[in-house]
């Protein structure tokens, strides 16, 4: 990575959703800002700025990552996926569809970063015990659904990739 200078801009370029996709930022510009407002992805909320909610989850190469925590340097040459890259044209993907069928969202603001941690858990760990769908939960704050109904659709969408049953 090139050494930045903190007066100059630089151009950033990375895939976002699959689409190549650059940006003029400042050294301390952080991905959510980048995301939001010069690429239009609101769909990554900004909840604490700290880290500490999940809200702002997107997956960075695969992994889910705190964009409030990552400067948009850091997103150079990177594969960044957010919540507006789950479905395909007019169709949910599958967890996005479990969280309707389960009542797995109220206020909706958690629930873009908790389905790309789920995302992100299910494509590494398609079979994925309860345990371990709650313990990539944990890095999560919702303050309405109380979790149980995320979890009956996290487990939904494990039986379907499973070929089981629906229900949990």
């Amino acid at each position: 990575m090139p050494r930045l200078t903190q007066d100059e801009t630089h151009e950033v370029r990375f895939t976002l959703n699959g689409r190549a996709v650059s940006a003029r930022v400042s050294p301390r510009l952080l991905l959510t800002d980048v995301l939001r407002h010069e690429i239009g992805a609101t769909g990554t909320h900004v909840g604490c700025e700290h880290g500490v909610c999940g809200a702002c989850t997107v997956q960075v190469d695969g992994e889910p990552v705190r964009a409030c925590l990552m400067l948009a340097a850091q997103a150079e040459g990177s594969e960044i996926r957010t919540v507006e890259g789950l479905a395909k044209r007019e169709q949910l993907a599958p967890l996005q569809e479990a969280f309707r069928e389960n009542f797995a969202l109220q206020c909706g603001f958690c629930t873009a970063g908790i389905l790309m941690t789920l995302d992100a858990l299910f494509s590494r760990e398609p079979d994925a015990e309860e345990d371990t769908i709650r313990e990539a939960l944990s890095g999560h704050l919702c303050r309405c659904t109380g979790y149980v109904p995320i979890v009956q659709a996290a487990l939904a969408v494990r039986n379907r990739i499973k070929g089981g049953p629906i229900d949990a």
